[in-house]
Parts: C-alpha cells; structure tokens; sequence
C-alpha cells in the first residue's frame, strides 16, 4: 500500500456516441420496466472506470441526466459510483458540478447524499485547493447528524497539507483524537506521507517518535507498517539524513517489521557515497531476504563499487544477482563492463559481452561505446575501429561519444588520417561535432605536428561562429610555441579577450616557457607579472619554467622573490627544480638563508 497519491491517467474526450448514450438509457429503462413492481433496486450497474474515464462534462451530465429522470430514481449508491469515478479520473470540478445538480434536483424522489457522497466531494474540494468547500461540507456532515469518519478527517488533512498549512493540519489530526475517532494505520501513513512531501521531514520524524512514545496516546492504535516507515526513511535519506534513516531502519527491524524494498533501496542509496561497505552489506542482506531489488540500485551500487577499483566486489554482486535468476538488463551488463575497462581488463569486458549476448541481450550503444573506451585505454585503437566498424554494420548507431572516443584513440597513436576519416564520416551519421570533438581534434593536430593544420582550422571555427573555450587555444597555443612560432602564438593569445576568454595558469605557464625556450626574457617577465597582477596563481610548472630561466641567467634576486611568491601560494616545485635552487643558492653564502623557503 502506497500513502502517495497517484494520478490516473486521463485522456478527455470531447464527444460521447449518440448511440452509446442511447443505449446507455436504454438499458436503464428496461431495467426499471422489468422491476416496476418490485422495490428499488438497491444499485444500477454502472460502466466501468475506464468507460468513465472517457468522460466529458457534457457527457457526465447526460448520464447523469438519464439517471435523475429514471422512475423510479436509482438509489444515492449509484450516484456516489459516478461521482467516485469521476473523481478517481481526476474529474473534480466535474464531480462537483454534478454534486451541486443532484442536490437541487427537483425530482419526483428527493436524493439526499449520504456520508460516502459528502466524503467525495470533500476530497474533490482539497483536490481543487477550495479547503473553505471542503470545511463547509463537513459542516453540512454535522448538521445533518452524520458523524465524520477516518477518511472525512484524512481528506481534510491532506488538503490542509496541500495548501502548506502544515500546523493546521497536525492540529485537526489531535482534534480528531480527541473527538473519539480512532485513526488506524492508513490515517498515521498519510499524515508522515504529507509531512514529508510538504518537506517538513523532521516534523515528520519528531510526530513518529511521539506516536512510539506514546505521548499522544497512539502507540497501540497507529502501529506504523513497513510503508510508513519506508516512507520517512525515504524522504530522510533525500535530504541528507542518513544517520537519522539508519536509526529508523533498526527500529523497524527490533519491531519486527520486515523492511520493503523501498526501506533498503532508500538507505542502500543514501549510504552508497557515505559508506560503501554497509550500502553493499544491505544489498546483499536485501537479496537474502528474497526482496528482488531495482536494476537501478544495482547499477548505481555495482557503479560506484567500480569507481572505487573494488571491481571483485562489484563482481561478486553481479554472480548474486545471477544466481539468484534475477532478470538483468543491458545497462547493468554495460556497468559491469565499464568497470573492467577502467582497471585494463577488456579481455574479461569482452568475456561479459558474449555471455550477455548468449543469454539473448542484444548490446547496444553504450556497449560498443564501453568496449571501444575500453581498447582507447590500453592504447589498442586498431581494435576499437574494429568494434566501431561491427556496430556500424549491426546498424547501431554511433554517437558523438563514439566518435570523441575514436579520435582520441587513433590521434594518441599518431594517425591523423584515420582521425580525418572518422571526422568526415559523422554527417553520415547524423551527428555535429561538439565542443569536445574540436578540442579532441585540435590537441591531436598539434602533439602530431600539424600545427599549421590545427591553426587553420582554429580560424576556420572562428569564422563560422563556433564558440570555442580557452582549452582549445592553449591546444593551438602550447602547439605553436613548441615549434618556436612565437609571434603566431602571441597573435592567438591577444586576441583571447575579443572573444570573451581569460588565459588561465596554464595559458600562461605554456607562454612564459615558449618565451623562456626563445630567449625572450622581458616577454616572459612581464606575462608572469600581468598574471600575478590578474590574480591568477602560478602553479609549480610555471614556478618551475620561471626559476630555471631565472638560474640559467643569474637572477638570484629575482629566483628568491620566486620563492617568496610560491610560499605565499602555497606551490611546491617539482625535485629538479628544488636542486637546481638548491645548487644556485649554495654556490654564495648570502643566499643561502632562503634555502630554508623550500621546506
């Protein structure tokens, strides 16, 4: 039993047949012909709910209208299944439309509505958030001598709730109490369940252990089941609660009320990131206990498990989950997968692969894709090509993850022609580079020495208007100032800002070492001041880079100002670096006090 509310479907239909409605009245006519001697019948079959569903206001009334002039008129029942099936198919402001109508019909039988009608219509009320409605009918509940039930109060609550009149509604929930009526166990689910949708999770919380206190007189009335409890759990682990859940989750289990797989699946996701040993000891518990858990817990689970390098962990799962004949599904053999390739082990992703095609799961997308991630990894491009090629073949079709992917792995090895190949093959496909694909591409031009290649297209991406990020033109930029092009790479740099881009440390890091590796001390100088000046901190590379130039031409003050500036920032220099001071620094006795700077 769920406390939620879930909607049904409902699909209006502007008409209802002419014929349907004939036929409709039809048969009520017969029905009343064959028993007019005999005394009103206690109810009238009614459609379905899904027939009422298909219901427009117009074609409600007609029905309604056929009823109300049926002789004799049919009993208060029937008209609360139409009102109850309008008002399950989301109908409301229909059901109370109709409502209003019967009770000022002027037929030849009056219908008084009864506790269930004023029940309806109260629901209907908060669903339409009219509570001044709603708590006029339950006027019209006392003043006609009815006393209110479980759910008169539970609908009032709900509405109250839904309207964030949160106290308000606690309140009615005490008056209720104290007025002598028992809330049962469905009342206490749909109190914490508002609580808790509304976000006041901690009052919901607080309400509970009043209730196991027994400060409200409850605890032996409102025994809370395992969908009460699944659901505070639930809503503490979204917020961040988890210690809280936790608690919650041994308190139900020394209750001995056995735990849903909401309960589980709830903490097993809170506890995943915080404490990865017990998120897997509940899932294993939660198997134990013949609870089949979602393919979502298991993935998210057996993913971070993979992430954290415990891949025999992950594997054990998998087994389990085999072997208790659990029915996976392609992603959590893709998850799998993907974790065997993380630690280089694609022979064993490859192995899974068969076995999930053996057992009749066509691989798709992301499977090919892992399996290609998987052989870029260990340098194998030839045989990513290949699994890129079969997919194309199994006509499954690529994405731009595929392709980034691919590039990476071909340019890695060198092979610019086979990198234009693949580029020229995704319009084929339907696919558009992205932002990632160009700084693939741009990055591999230039570490396989065509940086002239990289440079025009560089420009040829500008001219077209495709906005590129400060990673693309430190590709370009680190790439020319390895070929010496200084002045090309310093033309790239100022233009930085026209297109609303800021040089990073590694922009100017790759800079000050082209202007360094040049000769051009005074450029190098003033870019390592502008990005001081900028707030821009200097990493260790660009420590590095500076110190050595300084060294190399006997600026010992300048190499101790360095220093100062990489304790100010708290940047460590790389070993060789570290000697080289050392040995410049000890070669004058004057300057050796601020050996003590490196630590």
């Amino acid at each position: 039993m769920s406390f939620r509310r879930t909607p049904h479907s409902f699909t209006s239909s502007s008409s209802f047949s002419s014929k349907n409605g004939n036929n409709l009245s039809s048969l009520l006519q017969q029905s009343i012909n064959k028993n007019q001697k005999q005394s009103i019948p206690n109810s009238y079959k009614l459609p379905n709910i899904q027939k009422i569903q298909s219901f427009s206001k117009e074609n409600a009334l007609s029905y309604f209208n056929d009823m109300i002039n049926l002789h004799p008129v049919p009993p208060i029942s029937s008209f609360n299944h139409l009102l109850n099936c309008l008002s399950k198919s989301r109908n409301h402001k229909v059901s109370i439309f109709l409502y209003k109508k019967m009770i000022i019909s002027n037929t030849h039988v009056p219908i008084f509505p009864n506790l269930i009608s004023y029940n309806i219509i109260i629901n209907c009320y908060c669903e339409v958030k009219e509570l001044g409605f709603a708590f006029g009918v339950l006027g019209l509940i006392l003043k006609r001598g009815f006393v209110p039930s479980i759910v008169t109060y539970s609908y009032l609550i709900k509405g109250l709730f839904s309207k964030n009149k949160i106290l308000e509604g606690v309140n009615l929930f005490k008056k209720m109490i104290a007025l002598g009526v028992r809330p049962n166990v469905t009342t206490y689910g749909t109190l914490i369940s508002e609580l808790c949708k509304a976000g006041h999770v901690e009052n919901a919380v607080k309400f509970h252990e009043d209730v196991m206190s027994g400060e409200i007189g409850l605890e032996f009335v409102c025994k809370p089941n395992s969908v009460c409890y699944s659901i505070l759990i639930d809503s503490l682990c979204k917020d961040g609660y988890v210690s809280k859940a936790k608690e919650l989750f041994n308190e139900m289990r020394s209750r001995r009320i056995s735990p849903d797989v909401v309960a589980y699946t709830s903490l097993i996701r809170g506890l995943v990131f915080l404490d990865l040993s017990e998120a897997t000891r509940l899932f294993v518990e939660m198997i134990d206990d013949v609870i089949s858990p979602s393919l979502s817990t298991f993935n998210l689970l057996v993913s971070v498990l993979c992430e954290k390098g415990l891949l025999n962990e992950a594997s054990v799962l998998f087994d389990l989950m085999v072997q208790r004949g659990e029915k996976l599904d392609c992603l959590c053999y893709n998850t799998l997968m993907n974790g065997f390739c993380l630690e280089g082990r694609i022979d064993e992703a490859k192995d899974l692969c068969i076995l999930m095609v053996n057992k009749g799961i066509e691989p798709d997308v992301e499977t090919h894709n892992v399996l290609i991630n998987g052989y870029v990894k260990i340098r194998r491009p030839e045989e990513a090509i290949w699994i890129y090629k079969q997919m194309i073949r199994e006509n499954v079709k690529p994405t731009i993850v595929t392709y980034n992917t691919l590039l990476t792995g071909v340019l890695q090895k060198g092979d610019v022609v086979s990198a234009q190949k693949l580029f020229d093959d995704m319009p084929l496909h339907d696919l558009t580079p992205s932002v990632c694909t160009y700084n693939i591409l741009l990055n591999g031009l230039c570490k396989n020495e065509c940086v002239l290649q990289a440079l025009d297209l560089l420009r040829t991406l500008e001219n077209n208007r495709i906005e590129l990020g400060i990673r693309a033109y430190n590709s370009v930029i680190d790439g020319l100032c390895k070929e010496g092009r200084m002045v090309t790479a310093w033309d790239v740099y100022s233009k930085l800002s026209s297109k609303g881009l800021k040089p990073t440390v590694v922009t100017y890091t790759i800079m000050i070492h082209g202007f360094c590796k040049k000769g051009q001390f005074k450029q190098a100088d003033d870019l390592f001041y502008e990005m001081m000046e900028n707030g821009c901190a200097p990493n260790a590379v660009t420590f590095n880079a500076y110190v050595r130039k300084s060294s190399a031409h006997d600026m010992a003050p300048k190499m101790i100002e360095l220093l100062k500036k990489m304790v100010e920032n708290k940047v460590t220099p790389d070993a060789s670096t570290v000697s080289l001071v050392v040995d410049f620094l000890s070669a004058d006795e004057k300057y050796r006090n601020y050996l003590n700077m490196l630590g």
